[in-house]
């Protein structure tokens, strides 16, 4: 007879996820939204929500349902060559490349930055850049210790911390949000402005990394059947949802309100800073730091384990805890270039896989209602790809886009590409390329 998990075993792979994907960019976008959307916050938080946590989760499924062992195994479905390069790309840039490096930047930012003089920016940003992967390093030195410590320590001191600040907040409000006006695009297009807000927390594409921990979790609590490892991870992340996404509206409800009482800020990080020092004075910057550092580790270890596992398995030559080490070495030597340097380099590799990895959740999904050929997924893959690959040229530095050749296709396509101008032209192309593809896949079994 199959085990079946209780109560405390979802709530225990509940914690797990939010530990996991709740890192400081979570805290800082809604903050941000909020201060930007005024009276249109509650529907662009809406849009927000969508890609924040819709995606991550589906994606995490996404994993259980496709029976898929890996972000490999599930990206192989379009081929070897796919495969390989998607999973390869798609662990470096939520691991050493970007995302852990924009973990501990992001956590300096708003921890300790605001009280360094310019001139010694730069030797303590190293060393506290030293000292976080150190830590995280002895929190992720084996896959199993992550798992615990993830769970059941570093999630209840952010949780405790973050709600401190949302109760008083909520007790003594700064203000109501009717009275707000909306700010910039948000006037117009709050809902698509918040969805593509959500792109930021990059969780779509720690969502399959993730994927292969959390069913690996519940396998190891006794749940071994495919049906049920699936059924088992979408209710643990049906309460993940409920609970980030009453925490995100929080968050995106706190921002708006505090317009009546702080000024406009630059990001995220400064408002919340702000905010938390309206609250609690001096404390409430000890209080912040802890939110966002422990919010930071807790993510971090997640992808340093995800990371190092993936690799580990792929390229079996290097143990685990050998690419542990590296990993959290890369990660600190870039970290130490600073928050602006990681989010200038990120945003046009994200612009070029997010759609691929968008496209991949939901053909597993689809597959798993009509069984889809390899033809299927490598000619929607192939459409989405060319759109992604412009998208990513838009977003490169302006030296870049101001060659001619470049240029002229970037021109081309604001003129021809539908949704191009709303940073969702790869929708059109990956529907059509599926399309061609189930019609070919049709044509072609028809004949056999």
């Amino acid at each position: 007879m199959m085990a079946k998990l209780k109560l405390k075993d979802y709530l225990f792979i509940a914690s797990l996820l939010f530990g996991m994907f709740f890192g400081a960019g979570n805290l800082i976008f809604p903050v941000f939204l909020g201060q930007e959307a005024g009276n249109m916050v509650f529907i662009a938080n809406l849009g927000f929500l969508v890609t924040a946590i819709g995606l991550p989760l589906l994606a995490v499924a996404a994993m259980g349902i496709s029976s898929s062992d890996s972000v490999l195994d599930l990206a192989r479905k379009s081929g070897d060559t796919f495969g390989y390069a998607f999973t390869i790309a798609l662990y470096l840039v939520i691991g050493p490349l970007f995302a852990i490096p924009r973990l501990a930047t992001t956590s300096y930012e708003v921890a300790l930055a605001p009280y360094i003089s310019d001139a010694n920016q730069e030797i303590v940003l190293a060393s506290f850049c030293i000292a976080f992967f150190v830590i995280a390093w002895f929190f992720s030195r084996t896959s199993s210790s992550a798992l615990h410590y993830v769970a059941k320590f570093l999630n209840p001191l952010c949780l405790v911390a973050l709600g401190i600040l949302l109760t008083l907040s909520i007790v003594h409000p700064m203000g109501s949000v009717q009275d707000l006006p909306a700010q910039g695009v948000y006037q117009t297009k709050p809902f698509v402005t918040g969805f593509l807000g959500g792109y930021n927390t990059l969780d779509a594409l720690a969502g399959l990394a993730f994927g292969i921990i959390v069913t690996s979790s519940i396998r190891k609590l006794g749940v071994t059947d495919p049906k049920g490892v699936a059924t088992s991870t979408i209710k643990s992340g049906i309460l993940t949802l409920v609970f980030m996404a009453f925490i995100y509206t929080l968050l995106s409800w706190l921002g708006a309100t505090s317009v009546h009482v702080i000024p406009r800020s630059k990001n995220g990080g400064e408002l919340l800073a702000q905010v938390s020092s309206h609250y609690l004075g001096t404390y409430g910057s000890i209080l912040l730091s802890i939110i966002v550092t422990s919010a930071c580790m807790t993510t971090a270890v997640g992808l340093i384990t995800a990371f190092s596992e993936t690799f580990a398995t792929m390229f079996p030559k290097f143990s685990y805890a050998q690419y542990a080490v590296g990993s959290v070495t890369v990660s600190a030597i870039i970290s130490m270039a600073g928050l602006s340097f990681v989010l200038e380099a990120t945003t046009p590799v994200l612009m070029f896989i997010y759609p691929l990895a968008i496209v991949l959740i939901l053909l597993s999904y689809l597959n798993a209602i009509y069984p889809l050929d390899q033809t299927v997924y490598k000619v929607t893959l192939s459409f989405t790809m060319l759109v992604a690959l412009i998208d990513a040229l838009a977003a490169m530095p302006t030296i870049i886009k101001s060659h001619a050749s470049v240029s002229k296709v970037l021109e081309w396509s604001a003129d021809n590409l539908p949704l191009m101008k709303l940073g969702l032209s790869w929708i059109l192309p990956a529907v059509i390329g599926l399309t061609v593809g189930l019609t070919y896949s049709f044509i072609s079994k028809k004949k056999s």
